[in-house]
């Protein structure tokens, strides 16, 4: 029979290996903007995005996904598939035209994939090209993809030392034309009550998702507000999952979660300047009690749809504010906190 000899160096590396793990992966890069009342974190490594926000030493009110930690380095290709690291990124609309302003993936392009997003914009790192205590700025690659390159610039507002202002620039990289609008995505957990201003029910679609166990979400609307309801799925579901699309009849909506009340403001836009496949407001609901860490609720807002020359560029932002909630988890609590709080915050139709 023949006997193998392990070297004494190899089964001492072994050992160690076994002792200590074998993650000896970098964790991804985190900046932080603070002051005394908030904490925000930025990362330029997979696809610049913000992986924390919250009140100072409160819970993380953003949704992150385990692979923050366990895919911090990802290969970027355009082959590459989406990486569920959550927290808030930055995509470009329509989906229906993710992969078919592009040669470089025929497959997705001939297909008119609507999944995954444009690797080189969610997965890329981003090169950090200012930093001070206030504020940020990350430059992204430009994408053979989409044809764009990102700016992002997030800063703490004097002003509002509650608030955090996200400002991105969306840059045509190429020598023709592309058709686009940005789309800021921000998730959080799905137990989180989110209301959106909505004055008109004929302004709202709901798009189910398909499966044997999905059932589709339920909603209200109370007070010109929109809000789901978190109820558990009937006899033989195990998942609520659903999107809805919104014109709002005002630029803002807002989470409470975790003793805290997350809003998120933008500039309304008229409707027509919406991509018709979209809306300015869209919430997906992935409710899954059974496996709540699958769960969550994504916060979307699109930008206007439009066509960039070669070299031209276009902006967006938001304004993220976080206050302190002690108050009743029901709508009439809500719904009074935010009445309270919409002249000094500029919450219209309240």
């Amino acid at each position: 029979m023949l006997k193998i000899v392990i070297p004494l160096t190899l089964t001492l590396s072994l050992a160690l290996i076994s002792s200590v793990g074998v993650s000896a992966v970098p964790a991804i890069e985190r900046l932080t903007l603070q002051n005394n009342h908030i904490r925000a974190e930025i990362t330029p490594d997979i696809g610049g995005r913000v992986v924390h926000f919250a009140r100072r030493n409160a819970p993380n009110f953003l949704r992150i996904g385990a692979e923050v930690k366990e895919h911090p380095a990802p290969l970027v290709t355009a082959e590459s598939h989406n990486i569920g690291y959550l927290g808030h990124e930055m995509w470009v609309g329509p989906q229906s035209a993710w992969w078919t302003q592009q040669d470089i993936n025929v497959e997705r392009r001939d297909a008119e994939a609507v999944w995954p997003p444009d690797p080189f914009l969610v997965l890329s790192r981003h090169k950090i090209t200012h930093q001070t205590e206030e504020q940020i700025v990350l430059d992204g690659p430009a994408s053979p993809v989409s044809g764009v390159a990102f700016t992002k610039r997030y800063e703490l507002l004097k002003e509002r030392p509650d608030s955090l202002r996200l400002d991105v620039s969306a840059r045509n990289t190429r020598s023709t034309p592309v058709s686009w609008d940005i789309w800021f995505n921000t998730r959080v957990r799905a137990e989180a009550k989110v209301y959106v201003p909505i004055q008109d029910e004929k302004k709202l679609r709901m798009n189910p998702f398909p499966g044997d166990k999905v059932a589709p979400p339920v909603y209200q609307l109370k007070q010109g507000l929109f809000s789901f309801e978190l109820k558990a799925p009937p006899p033989g579901k195990t998942i609520r999952r659903g999107k809805v699309f919104m014109q709002p009849s005002a630029g803002w909506m807002a989470a409470f979660d975790q003793g805290q009340v997350f809003i998120i403001q933008f500039d309304l836009q008229p409707e027509s300047l919406i991509h018709p496949e979209q809306g300015q407001v869209e919430l997906y609901l992935d409710y899954q009690p059974q496996h709540p860490t699958a769960s969550l609720m994504e916060l979307e807002v699109h930008a206007p749809y439009k066509t960039l020359q070669p070299g031209e560029d276009m902006q967006a932002q938001e304004i993220w504010t976080i206050l302190p909630y002690e108050g009743d988890f029901t709508s009439e609590a809500h719904i009074a906190f935010l009445k309270q709080h919409a002249a000094a915050l500029g919450l219209k139709n309240l």
